[in-house]
């Protein structure tokens, strides 16, 4: 038949759930981010402090193992208890925060620079769509690091402690949850919007990692000088680790008292930063860019 006598058809095919249709961002984002050996290597390295951590919960409960090395469990200088999970919360999103350096800077950047972004957006894919599925790249790769396995991990500890554990304990799992996807959020958020609006990687690097470290003598001295607690809602670095103390039951030895906010004015600060982030990224991820 000649190409003239074809008439248009609709697709009749089998088509994509509208809201599972940004995962063929990250789908393909994974292909390549697991190509770098830096990465692949940082990101088995994540998972060292889950096995010290789960070979430490197997000896605690083990007499036998102990025997076997001279031990008991009155040798055993730790308890597993909120301050355990805590300290091994803070490594694995200290990890996390590396692993966002290396993804996040160019998430956007790759594709406003190459002028991409047309082609994602004149398909069935929203600007909502397209940077859910950016985000969803260090979602699922810090997910992976952060609360899948300590959950994992406090479900371990649950079963060799018992029900009474459990129940008593049940705060250190919301704990874990809560602080794990407030990191993840936010440093998706920021990673995100720096990849869009500095296409350098170096740059966008820098200034995610400027974003947690350059606020704190600025922080301190506005403290000092107004004799307020004000100035630590300006950094997010004391914002998070001051939820995760006040989360995990925990007291806060990172500052004094009277530094220390109301946790509603902690979490208010992160939504604050979150819809900054949020603003930047509806300015910039557009299909076409006005040059004036």
């Amino acid at each position: 038949m000649a190409v003239y006598q074809h008439t248009y058809q609709h697709y009749a095919g089998v088509t994509t759930p509208l809201w599972s249709r940004f995962l063929i961002l990250p789908r393909y984002a994974f292909q390549g981010v697991f190509q770098s050996k830096l990465f692949t290597g940082l990101f088995a390295i994540c998972f060292a402090p889950l096995l010290v951590m789960t070979i430490l919960i197997y000896f605690k409960h083990n007499t036998t193992a102990l025997a076997a090395f001279g031990l008991s469990v009155s040798d055993i200088g730790f308890n597993i208890n909120g301050f355990f999970f805590r300290v091994f919360t803070n490594i694995q999103t200290g990890f996390g925060f590396l692993l966002t350096v290396i993804v996040g800077p160019v998430l956007i950047s790759r594709d406003l620079s190459n002028n991409a972004l047309p082609l994602y957006l004149c398909r069935p894919l929203t600007r909502t769509d397209y940077v859910i599925g950016k985000m969803s790249v260090i979602g699922f790769l810090l997910s992976l690091i952060t609360w899948v396995p300590l959950l994992l991990l406090f479900f371990f500890e649950a079963y060799l402690e018992g029900a009474s554990w459990w129940w008593e304990n049940l705060f250190i799992a919301r704990a874990v949850l809560v602080v794990s996807w407030a990191h993840i959020i936010l440093l998706a958020l920021l990673a995100t919007a720096l990849s869009a609006w500095l296409k350098w990687r170096i740059a966008a690097s820098g200034a995610l990692f400027a974003v947690f470290t350059i606020p704190t003598p600025i922080s301190i001295m506005v403290n000092e000088m107004f004799s307020t607690n004000l100035g630590t809602l300006i950094h997010p670095s004391f914002v998070l680790n001051l939820l995760m103390d006040k989360l995990f039951r925990l007291e806060s030895g990172m500052l004094p008292d009277w530094m220390v906010p109301p946790t509603w004015s902690l979490w208010a600060s992160l939504i604050v930063l979150a819809l900054i982030c949020v603003g930047l990224l509806s300015l910039k991820v557009r299909a076409y860019e006005v040059v004036k």
